[in-house]
């Protein structure tokens, strides 16, 4: 049954129009009133049955059934901050590690990163990214939408860390001598993962890192490209039991 992420109170009986995004996608499936969907709001670990009842040019209307409990969520939550890799690659990441269940991801600009984004053209890059997270939730049946944060460069967002994360455990991913296989490390319920971009963060980008009290941890011998090392670490902390 199609799935749509509709952002508002959602009550058993009530009649309510879908948001744009909900509604183009029901009008692309050519879906007609009778027809039954699923909704989730993200504010819990319920969904509910809700029907089609009337179809306009740009607008929807439906009408809200029961909530049914799911959990579908890892056991524990992942906050993701990652150097933007280039090209597509950004929005690949963003689609996957919403479907392995992140938590939020926070996109940074850092030395070796090729993407460079501020002003409107970041805002609008961001507006793309969560609405792909979005998309790939309806898709994988979680009942949570990550959020992805605004553009910052590392220093920054280091040093608003403290007030965002400061129960969680902090890894950082290096190939500095002494980093520890990631899936040997004991895990808590929640979690900061930093990786770079392409190439790594440079040896001052980990130093501030390091003083912010992450440990570096590594994921193996082989070199992985940027994107494929942060879902691997993603992989290893949220589905591990």
């Amino acid at each position: 049954m199609p799935r749509f992420y509709c952002p508002t109170p959602l009550l058993t009986d009530a009649l309510l129009e879908l948001p744009a995004g909900a509604a183009r996608h029901v009008q692309v499936l050519r879906l007609q009133p009778g027809d039954a969907i699923t909704l989730f709001n993200g504010e819990d670990n319920h969904e509910f049955d809700a029907t089609v009842t009337r179809m306009g040019r740009s607008d929807v209307q439906v009408q809200v059934g029961a909530p049914h409990a799911t959990t579908r969520e890892p056991v524990r939550r992942v906050h993701l901050a990652v150097g933007m890799p280039a090209n597509d690659r950004m929005d690949w990441l963003v689609e996957k590690a919403t479907e392995l269940g992140v938590a939020s991801i926070q996109p940074l600009m850092t030395e070796r990163s090729v993407l460079r984004l501020s002003g409107e053209r970041a805002e609008k890059k961001v507006a793309h990214w969560q609405s792909v997270a979005i998309s790939a939730c309806e898709q994988c049946g979680g009942n949570r939408v990550p959020t992805v944060h605004p553009v910052l460069t590392l220093p920054q967002w280091l040093k608003s860390l403290p007030d965002v994360a400061a129960e969680s455990q902090r890894w950082l991913l290096s190939l500095r001598a002494g980093s520890v296989a990631l899936h040997a490390m004991p895990f808590a319920q929640e979690a900061v993962f930093l990786s770079g971009p392409e190439g790594g963060l440079g040896g001052t980008e980990e130093e501030l890192a390091l003083a912010q009290g992450f440990a570096p941890v590594s994921l193996g011998p082989r070199v992985l490209r940027a994107e494929t090392a942060a879902l691997a670490a993603l992989t290893t902390l949220a589905l591990q039991p």
